[in-house]
């Protein structure tokens, strides 16, 4: 009898590891989030943008991680930093700065749990950071628990000013955490229209800026214990979106660093939310049970 109760037990504790899961070693020091609102997925092929293609090349990558509905920006922005969507954060409008409906659970600074506020409670001194040109981003990303914040100043007339941000920001305080949110090529997209010329121009455009936010974490001397993520909330058609369509629904993202796989396009399904729970994964923290985020864990050694 005993010989049968035995294997039956350590089965019993063997399931409960792998159904739950638990704090682990990190895979990276560092994690450098970059997002271009109003991305499209559909972009890529024809985009002239080196930098990103040689991340996508030394890393993985996915052209179908889908956007949660309505395919817009700030509930795409915070299902991005929250974990879960909108009917669990309550962030349902492009422009939410609050919830229309009743966040399911609410931490201790009465927002919805966020990434940074997992990372935050896991390890105090670490150095958060987020920098933002559409303010609206500020909204979404429990801003007691970054270490810094900040809005660039109007891109029209300083276009180059938020990645000169994240440049002096990544070479002073090596951030554990960085979201640099780059409120284009959405601009373009209303302005132009998606798929045009003048989007081709501003992604190549916003490529250089990938460059330098990349040089940068070289200067700092964090290349080798960094891991970089490219990505975006949203993409776009004509000239709007929000709607149900693949060019507004499916974005780009861009793994790569540290202890990623150089395995190129995965396959496997990709939500908004996942993107939390794999940088969640990335330092090795215990996921909120309200998130319904999955990691990425395929694309890691």
């Amino acid at each position: 009898m005993k010989k049968v109760i035995v294997p039956l037990f350590l089965l019993l504790i063997a399931a409960c590891f792998l159904a739950i899961p638990c704090s682990a070693k990190s895979k990276a020091k560092h994690v450098v989030l970059i997002g271009l609102d109003g991305w499209g997925a559909y972009s890529v092929p024809k985009a002239d943008i080196p930098h990103i293609k040689q991340l996508m090349a030394e890393g993985s990558y996915t052209l179908e991680k889908r956007s949660v509905l309505p395919s817009s920006s700030a509930v795409n922005w915070a299902s991005m930093f929250m974990g879960a969507g909108p009917e669990l954060h309550g962030y349902t409008e492009w422009g939410s700065k609050t919830p229309e409906l009743p966040s399911r659970i609410l931490n201790g600074h009465g927002i919805f749990p966020t990434i940074f506020q997992q990372l935050r409670d896991a390890r105090p001194e670490a150095e958060i950071g987020c920098l933002y040109e559409w303010n609206g981003i500020k909204y979404l990303v429990d801003t007691l628990s970054l270490s810094h914040y900040a809005k660039a100043p109007d891109y029209n007339q300083y276009p180059e000013a938020l990645c000169s941000m994240a440049e002096n920001y990544i070479k002073e305080k090596q951030p554990t955490l960085l979201a640099v949110c780059f409120d284009n090529p959405d601009h373009v997209g209303h302005k132009a229209g998606h798929d045009t010329p003048e989007y081709y121009a501003k992604l190549k455009e916003l490529d250089s800026y990938v460059g330098r936010i990349v040089q940068a974490v070289k200067d700092a001397g964090m290349l080798k214990e960094t891991i970089f993520i490219v990505t975006a909330d949203h993409g776009g058609i004509k000239k709007g979106h929000g709607g149900k369509t693949m060019q507004e629904m499916e974005t780009p993202f861009i793994i790569s660093g540290k202890n990623v796989r150089k395995n190129g396009v995965f396959h496997e399904s990709m939500m908004q939310y996942d993107v939390a729970s794999t940088i969640a994964y990335i330092f090795g923290l215990r996921q909120p049970q309200v998130w319904i985020g999955r990691p990425m864990t395929q694309v890691f050694r």
